[in-house]
């Protein structure tokens, strides 16, 4: 597992949150502790400043202590565990008194500092918490009182407290990660499942798929998507191979029948009509080879045209009546009879080059599959908002069990019955790809020997 992989950089990229979330909380912590030890002592010195502000009397510029024996007491004779220093001044910070367990040592007047305001200070290399509090006769300064309270037991917890903090927040990060990446790693087993399902995946092994994880969430929709690429993958393999096969096949046919004719041709001397009547057939058949590569071209152009559509006012009935127009010599070598019938004039929003491909198309089929001196029926009609176009022959049909294959490429229905009849079964599957494209629904109804109905529903 390399020191970068994805499991470890989501548990790395959580674990720099949580590092900053759990150091404010214990800046937090840190802080309200000192600040409450702090208000304590605090509070503790405004108490005994009260106090002993009661025990002075200013009397001609001179501080008297009127109760001498509270100097005696325990509290100032010796170093309790959080011992009161007390200590009088005059303006210019001479001694005037001061609480016997300071012994030898003395408070020091900080002029710098302001009256009555709280301040660090050291005793004898020991903190201590101290406050100078004026002492006023007749409007008139005439000396300080100066209290101090030991900081050392109130120090000592912050310092410790602020050593476990220092200890615990590395391995609280440490145990984090190692949590983080234990649930990112179960959180991301279906990337690892991907993974190996896609080393599995091959040209020739495309059966693979990812595990959908229990719970649906973006992981699940991930794998189903992929899954659902996979398929499609396939599908289109799948086509891709049945299409190249059909395409071999039937692009090797007429070049066979021409490569066989052209070797029976030099056999031997022939007379001129019989060169002319294989030479017209090999055209033929050159000529059904390139129809053949034209709608070949036209299905690959339609693979990837949906971006490129046109959408434009479009004319149906001018489209009918010109793919009518363009098939005439056909219909009037079969002499078929054509009954158009529009019950008004009919526009559209579409592809007018594309629309005119499928209506071409299927125009086409109704002459080549029609018996001789038959009837086609077109016609166009409006249905709630679509516009209905139907094409109906009564040529040969198709059998029920083609009609669900008859849109598929190079399919063609009954072809062994009438050789008369070329095609190359390309006809159908573009007129259904470009009405996918187009968005034009297509239903087909046909009944062998009575004839064949189409219905193009165009938005």
């Amino acid at each position: 597992m390399t020191p970068f992989s994805f499991k470890n950089r989501i548990a790395f990229n959580y674990i720099i949150s949580t590092a900053l979330l759990v150091f404010v909380v214990f800046f937090v912590i840190y802080s309200i502790v000192k600040i409450s030890v702090y208000n304590h002592v605090n509070n503790d010195i405004s108490l005994e400043v009260s106090k002993h502000l009661t025990e002075i009397e200013i009397k001609n510029n001179q501080i008297i202590l009127t109760h001498q024996d509270e100097w005696n007491e325990r509290e100032h004779n010796t170093l309790d565990v959080n011992p009161v220093f007390v200590q009088f001044v005059d303006t210019k910070g001479r001694l005037v008194a001061k609480s016997p367990n300071l012994k030898n040592q003395s408070l020091v007047l900080n002029t710098k500092i302001a009256n009555n305001e709280l301040f660090d200070a050291k005793l004898s290399k020991n903190a201590i918490r101290q406050i100078q509090v004026p002492l006023i006769e007749n409007e008139k300064k005439v000396g300080f009182l100066i209290i101090a309270m030991s900081l050392e037991d109130s120090l000592m917890v912050i310092t410790n407290l602020s050593n476990i903090l220092i200890i615990a927040y590395p391995l609280i990060l440490v145990v984090l990660f190692l949590i983080a990446r234990l649930i990112a790693g179960r959180s991301i087993k279906p990337v690892t499942s991907i993974i190996d399902t896609a080393s599995r995946i091959t040209k020739d092994n495309l059966k693979s798929r990812i595990e959908l994880p229990y719970n649906k969430d973006e992981l699940f929709t991930l794998s189903e998507t992929i899954n659902n690429l996979l398929d499609r993958i396939e599908n289109a393999i799948e086509r891709e191979k049945e299409f190249t096969s059909d395409v071999s096949h039937e692009l090797r046919t007429p070049l066979a029948v021409i490569k066989g004719t052209m070797e029976v041709l030099i056999r031997k001397p022939r007379e001129q009509k019989e060169y002319e009547d294989k030479i017209n057939f090999c055209i033929n058949e050159v000529n059904r080879v390139n129809n053949l590569v034209d709608q070949l071209l036209l299905l690959a152009r339609f693979e990837n045209q949906k971006k490129n559509i046109q959408n434009e006012s479009v004319y149906l009935n001018s489209i009918v009546l010109d793919t009518i127009a363009r098939s005439s010599e056909k219909i009037k070598s079969k002499n078929l009879k054509i009954e158009s019938q529009f019950d008004a004039d009919f526009y559209t929003k579409s592809d007018t080059y594309l629309l005119s491909i499928v209506i071409s198309n299927i125009i086409s089929n109704a002459v080549k599959y029609s018996n001789d001196d038959g009837v086609i029926n077109v016609s166009l009609s409006k249905q709630n908002d679509k516009i209905i176009c139907t094409v109906t022959d009564n040529g040969i049909g198709i059998q029920s069990k083609d009609l669900d294959k008859i849109f598929n490429s190079f399919y063609r229905s009954d072809v062994v019955n009438h050789p008369e009849i070329k095609g190359t079964g390309l006809g159908l599957s573009i007129v259904k790809r470009l009405c996918d494209l187009l968005s034009i629904s297509i239903t087909i109804s046909s009944e062998e020997h009575v004839g064949t109905t189409l219905i193009l529903s165009i938005p």
